[in-house]
């Protein structure tokens, strides 16, 4: 109670550490939480407490998320109070068909322990999805009237628009089709807005960052309550002001990606978001009218190359301003937006860089592919550099949509795996960001990926490595490839597919067969197997292990819950069947990120060291 500052304990008889999402109504006299995956209500007067939902089977959710709706689609926190305080909408999760991926607990105890985890792989339906609205007058629950099977789609948005209308936003289960609804009270729903793409579409919306749930939402606009909404119909990452009959206007006009939106000044009519037109791996504030006229204007001043993210204060007078390239390590100062200048000079960006500026490491360029791709990169040479010599390259690589390694901020050109400084010991690092990679480069770019992870995205990084491999000082006979996650499944498919170029890879937590990872991303990328599986397959690293010809090292956590381990199993026993012969290391009990336990990071390190040392000898010749 900010007026008497007295606290109060909410959940009072619940299990403590599963009490998530407390909102108190807008109204102040009650409060709705999340324990255990059901819904409660608490009365602050008196402290009593009413569950709102039924007991069921274990895998019923209500007011937050399964696994997958939580990793893929960000979704947490799963209810809202209605604006007057008379309902609340949630979400229910019916997880019950979804079948436990069996992990393997074997060393807390002389006796393995079985841990299940909810986990529903490419090719199974998702979990049926479904928004009601809890009347607190009457307790009574409605269920929204959505159509189509439940089973076949997905329910990734939902915000009250008015106290007595939601809009919710439908996804068909190839992610392709979009549908915005509004929804009565009476679970009755009608189309407002509806999308189709040919490859997939992107759930995005305003998150608002000053809440600890993250909750995404609606930015609704002024008294006609219109919202904002983000589109690439065009080509590029627009967002569109759309009125509630579904009538769109295009605010971010021109030739262009929005990188991240982050903030709607109603009161000023303006649109806040970063994008970079003229150079991909930056990042920079701009301004748009929200009524579509007008151009977009650059807010943040030029002079400070590299990437600039705000995050705005409720109002949009003030802001946090963080700036960093390659070679400054992050700064920050509290703005006034208007003007863009700090308020406290003495705490400014300005007074901050002489002590934020490294030394110049990275270095970016481009290069051109054979099959006139252009690529960004950035290259950390040897320490005492000698254009003379020639020095071993390693390559580190993503290349899949969910992440760009070539971004001009600080951390850029780091190996934070390598046990040593890579420079000191002679190494050429370098990175490339090809198709299919989420660089703001317009949608053909990134979405030209569609049915072809393992393949497009492979031919590219390549065929780029074939360019920097021409480098007068580069010794293609002394070529390394490593990568995490996504990354991992990069540098088994170059390794295999181009055993002529890369003779040494270190893939960590890498997915080797597609059909083992989850529904939504998978089949959002690569569509669903059961009508082309042979996409799958192809882009698949098991699928080409016989054609390992150098060194790999293989590094798994037998505890991810993420890339799950039988992927390094299937993988092994595959090259097991070629006779081909490989180094291998299994984390046990370690998660996606193989860090649990003590030593294991720094075991980690060294491992990958020494066997990058051994089988790519560092130095200049």
């Amino acid at each position: 109670d900010l007026t008497t500052r007295k606290l109060q304990q909410l959940g009072y008889g619940l299990k403590p550490s599963s009490l998530r999402f407390a909102k108190i109504s807008p109204d102040g006299q009650k409060a709705a939480y999340v324990s255990e995956n059901h819904l409660y209500l608490e009365n602050l007067a008196d402290g009593k407490i009413q569950k709102l939902t039924p007991d069921g089977p274990r895998k019923t959710i209500y007011g937050t998320f399964d696994w997958v709706y939580e990793e893929e689609f960000s979704c947490r926190d799963g209810f809202q109070w209605s604006p007057d305080s008379k309902h609340l909408s949630f979400w229910k999760i019916d997880a019950n068909r979804i079948r436990d991926y069996l992990m393997l607990n074997t060393t807390d105890s002389v006796y393995s322990r079985v841990v299940p985890v909810e986990y529903p792989k490419v090719g199974e339906s998702p979990s049926p999805a479904s928004i009601g609205i809890y009347t607190l007058a009457n307790g009574q629950t409605t269920w929204l009237n959505l159509p189509g099977d439940p089973q076949q789609h997905y329910l990734p948005r939902m915000e009250w628009r008015t106290e007595k209308e939601i809009f919710v936003q439908q996804l068909n289960r190839k992610q392709n089709q979009s549908v915005v609804f509004s929804c009565s009270l009476d679970g009755t729903c009608t189309p407002v807005l509806s999308e189709q793409e040919s490859t997939w579409i992107d759930v995005n919306s305003i998150g608002n960052g000053h809440s600890l749930t993250f909750r995404h939402s609606f930015p609704w606009l002024g008294p006609s309550k219109d919202f904002l909404w983000e589109s690439e119909n065009d080509g590029w990452r627009h967002y569109y002001r759309v009125s509630a009959t579904g009538k769109r206007t295009l605010i971010t006009t021109g030739a262009f990606d929005v990188i991240d939106p982050k903030f709607v000044d109603d009161k000023a009519g303006v649109f806040y978001y970063t994008a970079s037109p003229d150079n991909a791996t930056q990042q920079y504030l701009y301004k748009s009218r929200l009524d579509g006229k007008g151009k977009p204007e650059k807010v943040t001043p030029e002079g400070l190359k590299g990437t600039h993210d705000y995050t705005i204060a409720p109002g949009g007078k003030f802001a946090w301003h963080t700036f960093s390239n390659a070679n400054t390590k992050s700064v920050s100062e509290l703005i006034d937006l208007t003007t863009h200048k700090a308020l406290n000079e003495n705490e400014s960006i300005a007074k901050q860089l002489p002590a934020a500026r490294q030394q110049e490491l990275v270095e970016f360029f481009k290069v051109r592919t054979e099959e006139g791709v252009e690529m960004d990169g950035w290259v950390v040479k040897p320490a005492n550099f000698d254009p003379a010599k020639k020095y071993p390259v390693v390559f580190y690589v993503y290349t899949e949509p969910a992440s760009q390694t070539v971004t001009d901020r600080f951390g850029a050109g780091m190996n934070n795996l390598y046990e040593g400084d890579m420079r000191e010991d002679g190494y050429l690092y370098v990175s490339l960001d090809g198709r299919g990679t989420p660089a703001p480069k317009g949608k053909q770019w990134r979405k030209s990926i569609y049915r072809q992870i393992g393949r497009i995205n492979i031919r590219d990084q390549a065929l780029a490595a074939k360019e920097v491999l021409k480098w007068p000082y580069a010794d293609a006979s002394r070529v390394a490839v490593w990568g995490w996650s996504g990354g991992g499944s990069t540098t088994l498919n170059l390794l295999f597919q181009y055993p002529e170029i890369y003779q040494t890879g270190i893939a960590v937590a890498a997915v080797g067969n597609q059909l083992t990872y989850d529904n939504i991303y998978q089949e959002r990328y690569m569509g669903i197997p059961q009508e082309n599986r042979e996409d799958f397959v192809a882009g698949s690293p098991v699928t080409h292990a016989g054609n390992l010809r150098g060194n790999l090292l293989y590094i798994h956590g037998t505890g991810d819950d993420n890339v799950h381990y039988d992927n390094a199993e299937m993988l092994v026993n595959e090259l097991i069947r070629h006779k081909k012969v490989f180094q291998f290391m299994a984390y046990p009990n370690r998660s996606h990120g193989i860090y649990e336990g003590e030593g294991t990071r720094e075991h980690l390190s060294l491992t990958y060291t020494e066997f990058l040392k051994r089988n790519c000898v560092p130095g200049g010749r």
